[in-house]
């Protein structure tokens, strides 16, 4: 149990130093670490498994807590000053995960209506990636209102936040609310942070319920829809081809992201 509980943590500050990174999806790097299928059951049978459900969830969100803590402000420095190697190296990551989804979709023969799931999810990403920015500002002064879409924003992010592939701060960007829920969090603010919470506990429960539901009665097509999800995070990550110094130093960032990738997924298995 010892042990268990400390690689769930180290795994929470992992998801949790990176989700804050625009266009890095926590929940794909929760299915890279081997944890999300095992989080999407905790939340949806929480009542069923209280103990076990509420050790996980505990133990991941303190690892959550603390890598935001530690990990966002050098991840995000190093992404705004480095940017391509930065980009490359996480999609090498997202890219040594794709082997581990396909495993997990059994699939022993390739069909056309598996590429159309795979196209669905991947469409389903860009069109988010397409959305105009600045959809859900809001405005503390409409008082009741102010609360209401508070609570509908944090619905809307939970939806990223469970699925891979659709980045949590990225979505932030699109409602607009990105600058806001950063200052929100440096400051503090619980009259803005407590509505959006619950909002995000309310959309990651009917989420994942849904999400579970799919895997156990449609696991094939779920899985490969989320594999979709995951290319799709590529391409939206992808900064360009590289130049100069880059050249030599990207295409080693993403080779080293992918074989730690995979490692981990052999371990996993």
């Amino acid at each position: 149990m010892k042990k268990h509980t400390i690689i769930d943590i180290i795994k929470g500050i992992i998801v949790g130093g990176s989700m804050l990174v625009p266009g890095v999806s926590g929940a794909t790097m929760a299915m890279i670490l081997g944890i999300y299928d095992e989080l999407v059951k905790a939340v949806s049978s929480f009542f069923s498994h209280k103990k076990e459900s509420a050790w996980l969830l505990g133990t991941f969100c303190i690892g959550g807590a603390i890598g935001i803590l530690l990990f966002a402000k050098p991840l995000l420095y190093a992404t705004e000053n480095w940017n391509m190697p930065m980009m490359y190296f996480f999609m090498g990551a997202v890219a040594g995960s794709v082997p581990m989804i396909f495993g997990k979709a059994g699939v022993r023969k390739f069909k056309l209506r598996d590429l159309v799931c795979i196209l669905i999810g991947t469409a389903i990403v860009w069109m988010f990636a397409v959305l105009p920015t600045g959809l859900f500002v809001t405005d503390p002064d409409r008082g009741m209102i102010y609360v209401v879409l508070l609570v509908a924003a944090g619905v809307i992010a939970a939806v990223a936040l469970v699925l891979p592939g659709i980045s949590v701060s990225y979505m932030l960007l699109v409602l607009g609310m990105y600058e806001s829920t950063i200052k929100a969090i440096d400051d503090f603010s619980l009259s803005y942070l407590l509505p959006l919470a619950g909002g995000v506990l309310l959309g990651v429960v009917l989420t994942t319920k849904i999400l579970e539901t799919a895997m156990n009665k449609h696991g094939r097509t779920t899985y490969l829809i989320i594999l979709g999800f995951v290319i799709g995070s590529i391409l939206q990550v992808f900064p360009g081809v590289p130049r100069g110094l880059e050249l030599a130093i990207c295409p080693v960032m993403f080779l080293i992201s992918f074989v730690i990738i995979r490692k981990l997924s052999a371990l996993e298995n």
